[in-house]
């Protein structure tokens, strides 16, 4: 690596999901000559596990590294969630700018919003680039003057406003300065880049200050720290300092180096101020931490990340089928793994409580902590989670709850439903544009806690045509109480198999959760009543036999189709006299006071 800074520039990708980050940053990676002629090109190389592949979000930020002309680029791509918003608040401080994408059909959305004020506090001066311009019915200078009005509502300054602006396609790999000007390839956002990205403030000659901003693992070489080098040099195989939170300094060793190159992390003996490289031969560290010169160890100012916004509870699995499906069950199995995760989900609490079997578990968001259930049942842990709660803060002796921005993109039909809807939760309604396709566009001010529930209403009202996105906006005094209603539900009255029989036999009471053949237990929810109680059945109940009727009399009789509950929506749906049980294989639902078998 080359020692001067002139020739690296530190960039971050920011934008609303959705918008196109790890798309162009596909186009990006195959413009620079990374990829061999024959090499077969991956789409979204950078969303590398298997959650974000199937979701097709980014959860975690990666980085990459580029070389154009004589300039190293090192590229964030960072994601587009509030719910992931500690993972974008941390890699922020390893860029000098950043890339602002937006939908050129969308304009600004409330995810846009966030990712943009945190950018915009820390003095950086995005480049916006106006993405997916080759879509039919798109007007790209009307966003740009969207995102303008979006600089001055969060408070930019002159120099912030006065932004570059680039029209393009990531999935198409063009670029271009003016809509008029013919472009085939990312040449002109790679000059921009190198134009309006100043390089790194740094001093080679200063002693050894790199400032770890995510955590990763080897079997072969450990804990890896990945950071940006703000002062000095760091060598393989030196000697260093770790500074801790705590101010205590512990000496290490430099065990490994290594630099980014496209995908791939390389060897390399020596990295200088501004370079982003990954370190091994520390194990006991957290994100915010310093590594520094043992001779003369200066910290760098912690990483500052927003506080969670909702809590959960995490339950050791006490119900009739515990133990029958997970690998992990137990109380410290559950605790070990949550004091790993918070090592690197800086966003994440976890606090234990009265009882040694249960873990009061905060996050930024449902998605946030969904992702985090999701991901331990497919490692093989089974537990129960209590329902979601938002968390109020004191604020000059004033009680204040989590506010949301919340836009939905709605038909024409849908719009009265849902302003009806939110206004019984306290929402506060603060635009509304129809664009000419006969759909609407809603913009509200909702508390947190009014939006719990509210996804399985809002696909039910818009017949699944719409669509919703929400984002933190600030905290502000509680608003009154308001009743979320939700009918009853349906409960199995015992343990067995629920049978066709039993189910048709009730299937005017309500929908189904379950099918026959499911393994059910007494307290178990299986459906949705059709009233506001909650109703007991006996769903494993089968039809006496007699020679009075054909084998094949049946045949002709259907089951209605039962509603899929995925995690997210049973996280939504559970009351506070409800868990949700978690396990490898299935997620199900049930009434806390209904105990245990002897």
């Amino acid at each position: 690596m080359s020692s001067s800074i002139k020739e690296i520039r530190n960039v971050a990708i920011i934008a609303h999901v959705d918008h196109g980050k790890t798309t162009l940053v596909d186009a990006l990676l195959s413009q620079s000559g990374i990829f061999r002629d024959n090499e077969v090109i991956p789409t979204c190389v950078m969303d590398s596990n298997d959650l974000e592949r199937e979701r097709g979000i980014t959860i975690l930020s990666k980085n990459t590294a580029v070389n154009y002309k004589d300039t190293r680029i090192n590229i964030i791509d960072t994601p587009g969630h509030a719910d992931f918003g500690g993972e974008v608040e941390r890699v922020l401080g390893m860029v000098d700018g950043c890339l602002l994408i937006v939908d050129a059909n969308e304009g600004p959305m409330p995810q846009t919003r966030f990712v943009l004020k945190k950018a915009l506090e820390k003095g950086l001066r995005p480049i916006v680039f106006v993405n997916k311009i080759d879509r039919p019915r798109v007007v790209p200078e009307l966003a740009i003057d969207k995102v303008l009005d979006l600089f001055l509502e969060l408070g930019a300054d002159d120099d912030q406003c006065d932004f570059p602006y680039l029209f393009g396609s990531g999935l198409s790999g063009f670029a271009k300065e003016e809509m008029e000007s013919n472009s085939d390839n990312m040449m002109p956002l790679f000059e921009a880049i190198i134009r309006h990205v100043p390089p790194p403030v740094g001093d080679s000659n200063k002693p050894l200050q790199l400032q770890i901003t995510t955590l990763d693992y080897s079997d072969f070489l450990g804990r890896i720290v990945i950071g940006k080098i703000h002062n000095g040099t760091i060598k393989n195989g030196q000697q260093a300092s770790l500074i801790k939170e705590n101010g205590k300094t512990i000496k290490g060793k430099v065990s490994k180096l290594l630099g980014f190159e496209g995908l791939q992390r390389i060897d390399i003996n020596e990295a200088f101020a501004g370079d982003i490289v990954a370190v091994s031969g520390f194990d006991d560290v957290n994100i915010g931490e310093t590594i520094a010169c043992p001779d003369s160890p200066h910290p760098l100012p912690l990483i500052k990340v927003d506080e969670p916004t909702l809590n959960m509870t995490f339950v050791v699995n006490d119900s009739p089928f515990a133990g029958k499906e997970g690998k992990f069950v137990t109380s410290r199995q559950l605790k070990n793994r949550l004091e790993r995760e918070l090592l690197t989900n800086v966003a994440l609490r976890v606090e234990e409580t009265d009882s040694p079997d249960r873990f009061s578990v905060s996050g930024r968001g449902e998605l946030h902590l969904g992702i985090l259930i999701e991901t331990m049942r497919r490692e093989g842990f089974e537990f129960q989670i209590s329902q979601p709660q938002v968390i109020f803060r004191e604020i000059d002796n004033v009680e204040c709850e989590p506010i949301e921005t919340l836009v939905l993109d709605v038909p024409e039909v849908s719009v009265g439903s849902c302003i009806e809807k939110l206004g019984s939760r306290k929402a506060e309604m603060k635009n509304m544009q129809t664009s000419s396709d006969g759909r609407t566009q809603l913009e509200f001010l909702v508390p947190s806690r009014g939006l719990i529930g509210f996804r399985g209403e809002f696909v039910r009202i818009t017949r699944g045509e719409g669509i919703m996105s929400h984002s933190f906006y600030e905290y502000k005094p509680k608003t009154g109480d308001f009743e979320t209603r939700r009918n009853g539900v349906l409960i199995a009255f015992e343990e067995g198999v629920a049978t066709f029989y039993a189910l048709k036999n009730a299937e005017d009471r309500g929908v189904y959760f379950i099918k026959p053949g499911v393994k059910v237990y007494k307290g178990m929810i299986i459906g949705e009543n059709n009233r506001p109680q909650d109703l007991e059945l006996n769903i494993c109940k089968t039809k006496q036999l007699t020679n009075m009727r054909s084998a094949g009399a049946e045949e002709l009789d259907t089951l209605q189709s039962p509603v899929d509950i995925t995690l997210e929506r049973a996280l939504e749906y559970i009351g506070p006299d409800e868990m949700l049980e978690v396990t490898p294989d299935s997620i199900r639902m049930r009434k806390i006071n209904k105990k245990k078998k002897n």
